[in-house]
């Protein structure tokens, strides 16, 4: 079997997403609940939820469903997925799929960051607005990648407080 979780990683960054991208939008989320965060931790968190295979599925599915698009081959759903029509909705749904293995928090870490649009998941979203590229599916996962890292901070976070109390 082909390792699928390097192949995903290899894809981010070659649809211009690193590590360290992601890694900082999780850092600007849990700052100013987790005073001691370093991005470090940040960039391990991130390694780790890119470590599941449903994670490394979910973006290699989203960025070849972007690509087709890119190259017209999704015949009567293409435009719709190209202009990112804001009813379509299955991009979030499969970026959840990423969400719903790392809890609640995850989840309203995502709706959060889906609507403000910060940091690399802005320079996204504005490069298939301008037809550069389709991210209409990137976009969502990675803030899915951003809000799963951030809530398992948050949960290490807390189980680093109890033991200390």
């Amino acid at each position: 079997m082909n390792n699928y979780r390097e192949l995903s990683r290899k894809k981010l960054t070659q649809r211009g997403v690193s590590i360290e991208d992601i890694a900082l939008l999780v850092f600007d989320l849990q700052k100013k609940y987790c005073p001691t965060l370093h991005l470090d931790d940040c960039i391990t968190a991130v390694d780790e939820v890119l470590e599941k295979r449903e994670v490394a599925f979910t973006i290699l599915t989203g960025i070849e469903l972007d690509v087709a698009a890119e190259n017209n081959s999704l015949n009567e759903i293409n435009e719709v997925i190209k202009k990112d029509y804001s009813l379509y909705g299955i991009d979030e749904i499969l970026a959840l799929s990423i969400v719903n293995v790392h809890g609640s928090i995850a989840l309203t870490n995502f709706g959060y960051l889906d609507k403000t649009k910060p940091g690399i998941v802005g320079i996204l979203e504005k490069a298939g607005k301008e037809g550069a590229a389709c991210h209409t599916f990137l976009d969502d996962i990675v803030c899915a990648i951003v809000s799963s890292a951030a809530s398992k901070i948050a949960h290490d976070y807390e189980n680093k407080k109890a033991l200390l109390e």
